[in-house]
């Protein structure tokens, strides 16, 4: 591929994630992204075919970045604590960048769960990998039944203020976007100390 249709190729994904981001997938058109991209509708579809096409691969380059960089700290010299805050700060970062994915996951996970199954382990997602922050766990500080609900917990308290988003935001921040981008940014704390205190033995 040419330099030329990466560049457009990039210039389109950053048109759709912007048009995403403000219309959601399912009120995005190709036309808006076409727009916004300064391109024809005719060369979005040259490179992407569909709005699906185009979702599958923003969702391919945003996770194919993140992954790498949270597996990277699980197999390093990080402490069990400081590995948990690690994710739980990148995760919520991923999903503040890119605030449309949250309810197209929950849209696919309804619609065809194994598209989203085999999109992850595609880009290399591997639960052993996950499960290898709890290989060195300090059994006198922490106890862990099920490595399985300890992770669900996590992924649940980062994931949810993000799909409430529209009700959060306008029942307690007065629709305010700075105070609710705060919010986000004091949660990684308690986050990381609720799911850390739900296993520390007393």
């Amino acid at each position: 591929m040419v330099e030329n249709d990466k560049s457009t190729e990039k210039q389109i994904l950053g048109a759709a994630k912007k048009v995403f981001l403000e219309k959601g997938f399912d009120g995005a058109r190709m036309q808006e992204i076409a727009d916004e991209a300064g391109i024809n509708k005719a060369l979005v579809h040259y490179y992407f075919r569909s709005k699906e096409k185009l979702f599958d691969a923003i969702f391919i380059e945003v996770f194919s970045r993140f992954f790498p960089k949270v597996f990277g700290a699980i197999f390093s010299d990080m402490s069990f604590e400081e590995k948990i805050a690690f994710f739980i700060d990148n995760y919520i970062n991923l999903l503040a960048e890119n605030s449309f994915l949250p309810v197209f996951i929950i849209h696919e996970i309804n619609r065809n769960p194994d598209k989203i199954v085999g999109m992850m382990k595609n880009i290399g997602v591997d639960p052993k990998n996950l499960q290898f922050i709890f290989a060195d766990i300090d059994k006198t500080k922490y106890k862990i039944a099920d490595p399985r609900h300890f992770m669900v917990n996590m992924l649940g308290l980062c994931i949810f203020p993000f799909i409430a988003k529209p009700i959060l935001k306008g029942l307690l921040f007065n629709n305010s976007d700075n105070e609710y981008k705060t919010f986000l940014d004091q949660r990684k704390k308690i986050i990381t100390e609720t799911v850390i205190n739900s296993i520390r033995i007393k």
